[in-house]
């Protein structure tokens, strides 16, 4: 199985993928695989433009884990989307150097669902597991990812409403 662990960046995707490794599962880190897939370089985000839709259609079927900002744009067979409450995001992106511009931009997407929206509008939702990482430890967001996997859990998704935090943006 594919399976994907997919948010805005600062949610915790690489925290759950490294303790996911240390636990000896295979997990793929997808920014290692969309170099040849950048379009641009945008300077004032400071982060690359890739042709998203090109890149997942030359996507190779994975066994294991997939983790990445754009793991919701593969054919998973299933999805995590991890979340985080905009004002704990904010603490966690600020020591990345990230410019007021992309930090504001992360902090939007997160608060308004924009990922767990376009990940709703391509799973099913048996396929999609929701995990709220604002005030847990990563051992223990790893075991919920892997009780999703082995489907000792249901699918859960769309009870967070992060949007009051929109108008502190």
């Amino acid at each position: 199985m594919m399976i994907g662990i997919t948010g805005t960046p600062g949610c915790g995707k690489t925290s759950a993928a490294e303790e996911l490794r240390r636990r000896g599962f295979t997990v793929l880190d997808l920014k290692t695989t969309v170099k040849d897939y950048v379009i641009e370089h945008d300077d004032e985000l400071g982060s690359d433009i890739i042709d998203d839709e090109e890149w997942a259609n030359n996507f190779p079927y994975t066994q294991g884990f997939v983790e990445g900002a754009f793991a919701h744009y593969l054919t998973c067979d299933k999805i995590i989307v991890l979340r985080c409450r905009p004002d704990v995001l904010k603490k966690r992106l600020a020591p990345r150097g990230y410019s007021a511009e992309k930090v504001r931009e992360n902090l939007e997407a997160e608060a308004l669902d924009v990922i767990l929206i376009e990940t709703a509008d391509a799973f099913a939702s048996e396929q999609i597991y929701e995990i709220d990482t604002t005030n847990i430890k990563t051992d223990i967001i790893a075991d919920k990812i892997v009780s999703f996997a082995n489907d000792d859990v249901e699918s859960s998704f769309g009870e967070l409403d992060w949007s009051e935090y929109v108008n502190e943006l």
